[in-house]
């Protein structure tokens, strides 16, 4: 007869820290981990393959870690007989198996998740401990005293707080290391006509017996799923996580601030790291990038604009609407401050639309699993918010596509910054603007037929007739925004008539489904294809 369990540690799918809190006091003898692959995390949103993959294929990779070191992992298997399908069952069943005297879990990436354990821990009898996720660098004990009693919350000033708290990018006198806190000003080029420079490709990460094995189960466990796994390479183990990153201030690290909001025609990668999925399933610290890009600063290797706008994104915004979401939760979720009520579009799912920019980001993410934060702030998100599509919609659709998603990063950044649904906690304005901004920012605009200088007439950027409409429903509640203001004053040019053919396209769009009605076909000719 086996001896009891001490300590039963839960590790989800995005815990996957071999230096996790949950681990701190693990023996071996006494203690054992529990992890499962449930259907319920790939069907409450319609999850892409790339993503259900990305998961379970690190999920199986660290299982064999932990094994590896002779420690007992109880693990079940998507396609096991008698697997609950859900979260809270699997973990019914092991509490019944196992008895352990404690449950140990580090802080979900989740409300929902963190609310089904302890609801299965407290039916059950079994005491349960919520460890602090120490893969941050602001607690949400640190973030709650950072939030209280201001009037607003803005990333900035707590960006300021957490260099000057973890001493990164600060000189000998502990002021901003070149003078000033935020370079962005340095890193909004684009490439001009002649496209990107030339860069080598990123490393890739061909899939090994146990990635094409669940790459096989989810063909045939989840075949109507959107996206496509042919060029599934992310990587699935801190090994390959960390030669991700180091690739990446090789070759790219120096470029990124320059060009990190730049798009361009077929090229998904471009001066990006491609280490989001792996940092937030935790296969990578953020300490660990952070101290190696600060130091190829230090080397000469890349310059401090580009240094500070990377680190800006990890040691600011990535630990920022992780502290709004678990301030904001579970209403958060909830938020429509504009009350938009169209549905998403059926073409977010297949790429299949004439909008060359929506179908080059579409396309990429359904491919990939990816698009960079321009392609899904300023084409997918900003297109869903000057259509008027629920909020909730949109979060659904970049939880489901996204292999980096995890609902702590990806819905304050949905519901906050893109859709601007939250009010302004997250964003001090709506992000929105014409398709001149689209044009001015890749090559998207070229040979597509629409034209982004006109709001209306057949062959009218719905960009640009959807900025104008927006503009037109919301004047009263954006007039009140200092920062909109002189975009709501530009209304003051449009005649009624104009205002009225904008209307009329802009409904004759959402008609659509999201797509501006094909142009007449004069007689005798025929539609280029």
């Amino acid at each position: 007869m086996s001896a009891p369990i001490r300590h039963l540690v839960a590790v989800l799918g995005d815990q996957l820290d071999a230096a996790s809190a949950a681990f701190d006091d693990f023996d071996p003898a006494r203690d054992a981990v529990w992890m499962a692959e449930v259907a319920e995390e790939s069907t409450h949103v319609w999850v892409a393959k790339p993503r259900i993959v990305m998961f379970l294929a690190a999920m199986r990779h660290f299982r064999d870690e932990l094994r590896a070191r002779g420690w007992t992992v109880h693990y079940r298997c998507l396609d096991e007989p008698g697997n609950a399908g859900t979260l809270a069952g699997e973990l019914e069943q092991a509490l019944a198996r196992l008895r352990p005297a404690k449950l140990i879990l580090v802080e979900a990436g989740e409300w929902r998740v963190e609310q089904q354990v302890a609801a299965v821990a407290r039916v059950d009898h079994v005491p349960l401990e919520v460890r602090t996720d120490r893969h941050f660098l602001c607690s949400r004990a640190e973030f709650a005293a950072h939030a209280a009693g201001r009037k607003q919350l803005r990333m900035e000033f707590f960006y300021r707080e957490m260099r000057r708290r973890h001493r990164v990018l600060l000189d000998a006198q502990g002021e901003p290391e070149g003078g000033q806190w935020n370079y962005d000003e340095d890193n909004r080029a684009s490439f001009g006509a002649e496209g990107p420079p030339r860069l080598p490709a990123p490393v890739r990460f061909e899939p090994d017996a146990v990635t094409r094995e669940v790459m096989e189960l989810v063909e045939r466990r989840f075949p109507r799923h959107p996206g496509r796994l042919a060029q599934f390479d992310w990587p699935v183990t801190a090994e390959q996580a960390r030669a991700a990153l180091a690739d990446f201030i090789g070759h790219r690290l120096a470029e990124f601030g320059r060009y990190q909001d730049a798009m361009w025609v077929g090229e998904p990668w471009l001066f990006h790291a491609r280490i989001a999925a792996a940092m937030n399933l935790k296969l990578l610290p953020p300490r660990e990038i952070i101290a190696a890009v600060e130091q190829a600063y230090r080397d000469g290797r890349a310059p401090l604009a580009a240094v500070e706008g990377f680190i800006r994104q990890i040691l600011g915004w990535r630990e920022y609407v992780r502290g709004i979401y678990w301030r904001e939760m579970p209403s958060y979720l909830g938020r429509n401050a504009l009350g938009a009520q169209e549905p998403l579009p059926g073409f977010y799912w297949t790429g299949e639309v004439p909008m060359r920019c929506l179908r080059e980001a579409i396309g990429q993410t359904l491919e990939h699993g990816y698009a960079h934060h321009i392609q899904r702030l300023m084409v997918t998100g900003l297109y869903a918010l000057l259509l008027g599509v629920e909020p909730q919609r949109v979060h659904e659709w970049y939880l489901a596509v996204y292999a980096d998603a995890v609902e702590w990063v990806e819905l304050p950044n949905t519901v906050g910054m893109s859709q601007y649904a939250d009010g302004g906690l997250m964003a001090s304005k709506p992000y929105v603007a014409t398709g001149k901004y689209i044009q001015r920012m890749s090559n998207y605009c070229a040979g597509c037929r629409f034209d982004p200088a006109k709001a209306t007439g057949a062959n009218a950027c719905p960009f640009t007739t959807l900025y104008w409409d927006f503009l037109l429903r919301h004047a009263p509640a954006l007039s009140r925004n200092p920062r909109m203001a002189l975009q709501v004053k530009n209304l003051a040019r449009l005649t009624e008539p104009e205002r009225a053919a904008i209307r009329q396209r802009a409904a004759a769009i959402r008609a659509g489904g999201g797509v501006p009605p094909a142009p007449a076909v004069p007689a005798g000719e025929l539609p280029l294809a």
